[in-house]
């Protein structure tokens, strides 16, 4: 780190340095006149959220009114907290606004999606689809579906690497009103069993295998292995991605006589390309899309059509300043298996008519500068990435993005966790040459969409801020018995009004939805606020800053995790008497998973049972849930009561000296016998 920059980073912390919007900023691509941003100022920026917060139906029935509808709607919102309902009464279809619409109105021939293998063996491999190329295929394979039984409805399972064929099979499933439930390629196969059971999907879309870092994925293998803990399973499609060699399921899979495994392309190649979008009622589900929780088993939230299509489409348009006539080239570096995938490659950003790019495989291969030889090479004007991403690169070093040209970027962005100042700094000199506005954005699968954000070029940001609410977001620090908080003051995070991209539900548990969202923040009159799990304050300026999660999740990478998942795979081990398992601080990661393990007797704790307990959960969960440090210890530290204290576990893991209160601690030398255990 050089000198001025160290300065920089002591500024920001020790004053609160604010960073104005750069005058004359546009976020028109090389070559295009210059755009308006669609919020010129903060003034405009007020009154509108003013207005979205005091008129919602009138707001947002403007903002739908920009989309296509089959039917209008009779109502724009009907609310009875926890459940809302978002323009009753009409029909419409996401697939249709993704690509039909451009076509309607004769942009066929735009450029829709842009697609780049890992490998780079004789150059990147690379596709670009139009808008009409893109409409066809997703016809073929919705076709597909519906020829393997697939009806309105019907949960469709999609367990794939990152290539067009993962975005074709998500539209296909909107256009026919399937629910699609996208499980991330990095989960294993009983992650994959659980989720196919809980959504009782009889259909399950994968590939041969995908490539990350230079070495094969087994998918069809995990898919394979969960066939066998899961009887509802009816076919498999397989896209041949990597040509490796995979097992073939030849038998009948059900009462019909039908085989299960299919290749994609023998389907595909005998469907037609005319497939018309089913006419959806705007509270129908869109999707299902599993995310951690503090009990062992993930919850199925489920989104809806009309609602989380206009706040994606809304959010795309603003917080990255979109324009579809501007030589704009759009790239979020996410994986469709995550809500960011889902929101801000495909369903956020192709009703807005800009080229979206899909990578498929990982920022480093084969060489540090992969990220930026595919902003040079492509012309990337956004970029939206994860501050764990950006720590990487950080630690990589500068070198490698100043072997290339950025000078094409216009807007970067960051999700998946509160961004350090340090990282921040780096992003705005190093990536953005102190030019390009950083979009510092908050929220969760839950919410479909972004909730506390900058807007380009309009809202002056502060490292580590993710500054001040969205359209029809009424965001409040408040206390437990739901008082907002002055100003500087911790509290709980709180949204006090319905969005339209709010979660309609936890597939098959309205108990625990209710629990979990809706039943610890109310008003004076009992009224229930939103409450997403997060601590958080508000400084002088109204800028929020996130502080963490008040429950027991894992934010991993942008990734959320729950302990309790963790705690579950490394007992399920024979070795295992009793886990415990906290966040702490990681250079990279954000937040990495500290494991207190305690053993039964005949087990040595040694190097090798503690590779064995890493593999074991990257079996059970997948790699990301890898502990990065196990302790084995005698005992945990616990309450008279039982509970595990695992705010003495977070400091210990930290590596804090001095831990506060232990008066509840029932046994005082458990504590000094874990502060003599080894890390590992």
């Amino acid at each position: 780190m050089t000198d001025a920059h160290r300065s920089d980073i002591e500024t920001v912390l020790t004053e609160n340095r604010t960073f104005a919007p750069t005058a004359g900023w546009s976020s028109a691509g090389p070559g295009a006149e210059p755009v308006t941003p669609h919020v010129a100022s903060m003034e405009q920026y007020r009154e509108m959220h003013a207005r979205s917060l005091a008129d919602p139906e009138g707001f947002w029935g403007d903002i739908a009114n920009e989309l296509h509808w089959f039917k209008p709607w009779d109502k724009v919102l009907d609310w009875s907290a926890p459940d809302a309902k978002w323009f009753v009464g009409a029909t419409t279809n996401l697939s249709y606004n993704c690509l039909d619409r451009h076509i309607d109105d004769g942009h066929g021939d735009d450029l829709a999606l842009i697609w780049e293998g890992e490998p780079m063996d004789g150059g990147p491999e690379v596709k670009r689809f139009t808008y009409r190329e893109l409409r066809a295929q997703v016809c073929k394979f919705a076709n597909v579906l519906k020829s393997l039984g697939v009806k309105k409805g019907d949960v469709v399972t999609i367990y794939m690497p990152m290539v067009p064929e993962m975005a074709i099979a998500v539209l296909a499933c909107a256009r026919i009103g399937a629910p699609h439930s996208v499980i991330f390629g990095g989960f294993s196969a009983s992650a994959i069993a659980d989720r196919v059971v809980d959504a009782n999907s009889k259909i399950i879309v994968t590939a041969d295998g995908g490539w990350r870092r230079g070495s094969i994925v087994p998918l069809k293998d995990n898919v394979d292995a969960a066939c066998t803990q899961c009887d509802t399973l009816d076919h498999v499609v397989v896209f041949e991605r990597c040509g490796n060699d995979i097992s073939w399921h030849h038998e009948p899979s059900n009462s019909h006589g039908d085989k299960r495994d299919h290749w994609w392309h023998d389907l595909m190649q005998a469907a037609s390309e005319d497939c018309p979008a089913e006419h959806m009622d705007a509270e129908d589900p869109l999707f299902v899309l599993y995310t951690s929780g503090t009990t062992g088993k993930p919850k199925g939230i489920m989104h809806t059509t009309g609602g989380y299509m206009v706040f994606t489409y809304l959010t795309s348009k603003y917080v990255f300043d979109l324009h579809p006539d501007a030589n704009q080239v759009y790239w979020c570096t996410a994986d469709i298996g995550w809500i960011t995938g889902h929101s801000y490659i495909v369903y956020g950003v192709m009703p807005n008519r800009v080229p979206t790019i899909m990578y498929e495989g990982a920022p480093n291969h084969p060489t540090p500068d992969r990220f930026w030889s595919i902003v040079e090479r492509h012309k990337v004007t956004h970029f939206y990435t994860a501050p764990t991403a950006i720590r990487a690169f950080m630690k990589w070093g500068d070198n490698h993005p100043r072997k290339h040209n950025l000078q094409s970027l216009r807007v970067l962005g960051t999700v998946g966790e509160p961004i350090n100042p340090e990282a921040w700094m780096w992003y705005h000199r190093i990536i953005g040459h102190e030019k390009c506005p950083i979009v510092d954005t908050w929220w969760q699968t839950e919410t479909a969409g972004h909730m506390l954000t900058p807007l380009p070029a309009v809202t002056p940001t502060k490292p580590g801020s993710c500054t001040l609410p969205f359209f029809g977001v009424d965001a409040a620090i408040v206390s437990e018995d739901g008082v907002e908080q002055p100003n500087n003051t911790g509290g709980l995070l709180a949204i006090r009004k319905p969005w339209p991209g709010v979660l309609r539900g936890i597939l098959g548990d309205r108990e625990r939805f209710i629990d979990v969202y809706w039943s610890r923040i109310k008003d004076a009159s009992g009224e229930p606020y939103y409450f997403p799990g997060d601590g958080a304050r508000r400084d002088a300026d109204g800028y929020f800053w996130i502080m963490g999660r008040v429950d027991d999740v894992i934010n991993v990478s942008g990734h959320r995790l729950g302990t309790m998942e963790v705690e579950s795979a490394l007992v399920s081990h024979e070795a295992v008497v009793e886990a415990a398992v906290v966040g702490m601080p990681h250079e990279i990661k954000g937040t990495g998973i500290a494991a207190f393990v305690t053993l039964g007797p005949g087990f040595d704790a040694d190097e090798t049972l503690r590779k064995q307990l890493r593999e074991h959960v990257g079996n059970e969960i997948g790699a990301i849930a890898k502990p990065d440090q196990i302790r084995f210890t005698e005992a945990l530290p616990k309450t008279r009561s039982g509970k595990i204290m695992r705010r003495l576990l977070r400091d210990i893991a930290a590596g804090v000296e001095k831990v506060g209160d232990t008066t509840t601690l029932e046994d005082y030398s458990v504590l000094a016998k874990l502060r003599e255990s080894k890390e590992g």
